[in-house]
């Protein structure tokens, strides 16, 4: 009896450069809207960095969000 070896998975260079793009896709959208939130607090001259705050928190959830969404199309 011969046994049959599993068919191998090469995804794995694949999946590693998808994440690493997802990571720098989610330090790009909240380091832009940190840099947004502080060019608009400056811009309004407002001392509480309300814009800064928002707008980050803002950039924060839009980035988890869409890489919830890109985790899902990773085949494993």
């Amino acid at each position: 009896m011969s046994q049959q070896k599993p068919p191998k998975n090469n995804n794995g260079l694949k999946n590693a450069a998808l994440l690493s793009g997802i990571a720098l896709e989610m330090g790009g959208i909240i380091f832009l809207s940190a840099k947004g939130g502080k060019w608009l607090d400056d811009y309004f001259e407002m001392e509480s960095k309300t814009f800064l705050i928002v707008l980050t928190l803002l950039g924060v959830a839009i980035a988890i969000y869409l890489v919830l969404q890109q985790l899902k199309r990773i085949k494993y």
